[in-house]
């Protein structure tokens, strides 16, 4: 049990982290509360890479294994601060909650994993290994793209994602990826349009013919590969007595465990070319997306956006010692998966670590107006990340 000196220190952490605005790339005075909150925890070692991620290391010995907690430190702006009814960057409490934007999305997990490691060392007794916890940066814009900073300088035998769970363990995820489709014409004036091609209409049928022909796979936990059109855009923009000569659409396309970059291009490559056969005219590629952002360190961050999905079985030992963890402080999770994409894109999709997913308050919580975390949930998620990591860590849970 937490005792109640520590559970005010927890909620102040959880408020300072959340007074301080931290969109992606602007993460810097977050992480630097994160690292002088685990110095004044007496962590072993705190360090921050050249991304910006924080990583706190607390070593109970050498030939056990390791078990990192990771939390991202960014969040999504706030559209409209007129439609919340408190500050979205006041912490204020009120109901038994602390409201304000990324109370769950995800800075009272990151606060809880904090004081896991401290609640932790007072079980210490037959513990064998080693336990990290991390603040990561750019999660909003780069799914688990700073993450593979952080296992190659920690190389955890298992992970923990702290995404809102409502206290339930997570197995699994899709995951995500944004497909480009492009169509290229002839500029022309519009006053003239034979003379050109218009990239628009040459794009047209191939979005109809999409739109009719994909068939998502489907997946019997985690549901259908959909593919669905976020955007559309013509060059030059704006178009003024100008013909087209590219458009751009983009599809968000929700992965499922096992689905490759090269298997998700070649369902719409087949459609490109059945229209192709017919209109000869249409000239047009798809390809990932690419995207690159500054970090507050000044690092350039940039990769494919393509987030694998991933799943592990409910009698996966990690899976199994997670909910044992959990059960030993009193919890009683239920197993399921999240319904979006996580850092554990890359933990569990790309570097095939046993990865699960815990965390306080609610997914639907994430992202919207008058976002909370409950006090209850945020000190419950202490104690059960401490659980986890004991399960993990303690010779006695393996007996």
């Amino acid at each position: 049990m937490i005792e109640e000196r520590r559970k005010n220190e927890l909620v102040e952490l959880c408020r300072e982290l959340v007074q301080r605005k931290s969109l992606s790339g602007e993460e810097g005075e977050v992480a630097h509360l994160v690292a002088e909150a685990m110095r004044s925890l007496k962590y072993d070692q705190v360090e921050i890479d050249h991304y910006g991620n924080v990583i706190g290391h607390m070593v109970f010995g050498e030939d056990g294994p390791t078990i990192l907690l990771e939390g991202h430190m960014d969040h999504v702006d706030v559209a409209d601060e007129k439609s919340w009814s408190h500050d979205p960057y006041g912490a204020e409490i009120s109901g038994g909650r602390i409201w304000g934007r990324a109370t769950s999305d995800m800075k009272g997990a990151l606060a809880a994993m904090v004081f896991a490691a401290d609640l932790l060392r007072e079980r210490a007794k037959g513990l064998c290994g080693e336990l990290v916890v991390a603040g990561s940066v750019h999660e909003e814009c780069f799914e688990g793209v700073a993450s593979e900073s952080i296992a190659r300088m920690t190389n955890p035998d298992y992970v923990v994602i702290g995404e809102a769970s409502g206290l339930d363990l997570k197995r699994g995820q899709r995951g995500r990826a944004e497909i480009v489709m492009e169509t290229y014409g002839k500029s022309a004036h519009s006053s003239n349009p034979s003379m050109g091609l218009n990239a628009i209409k040459t794009m047209l049928p191939l979005l109809m013919n999409v739109e009719k022909e994909f068939i998502p796979h489907s997946h019997p936990v985690l549901g259908e590969g959909i593919l669905e059109v976020t955007d559309i855009i013509s060059s030059p923009y704006p178009g003024s007595s100008v013909i087209p000569d590219k458009c751009r659409v983009t599809f968000d396309r929700r992965l499922l465990p096992g689905e490759t970059k090269e298997e998700v291009l070649a369902q719409i490559r087949r459609i490109i070319r059945g229209v192709a056969a017919f209109k000869p005219e249409i000239k047009a590629e798809v390809f990932v997306a690419e995207g690159a952002a500054r970090c507050y360190t000044g690092e350039i961050i940039k990769a494919e956006r393509f987030a694998p999905g991933w799943l592990f079985e409910e009698s996966h030992p990690f899976v199994r010692k997670a909910l044992a963890g959990l059960r030993s402080i009193g919890l009683a999770p239920r197993i399921s998966h999240y319904s979006f994409c996580t850092n554990g894109s890359y933990y569990a999709g790309k570097a095939r670590i046993p990865t699960v997913g815990f965390g306080p308050s609610r997914e639907e919580l994430a992202h919207v107006a008058d976002e909370y975390i409950e006090i209850d949930q945020l000190l419950s998620a202490c104690e059960g990340y401490a659980g986890i990591a004991w399960s993990v860590l303690s010779r006695e849970a393996d007996q």
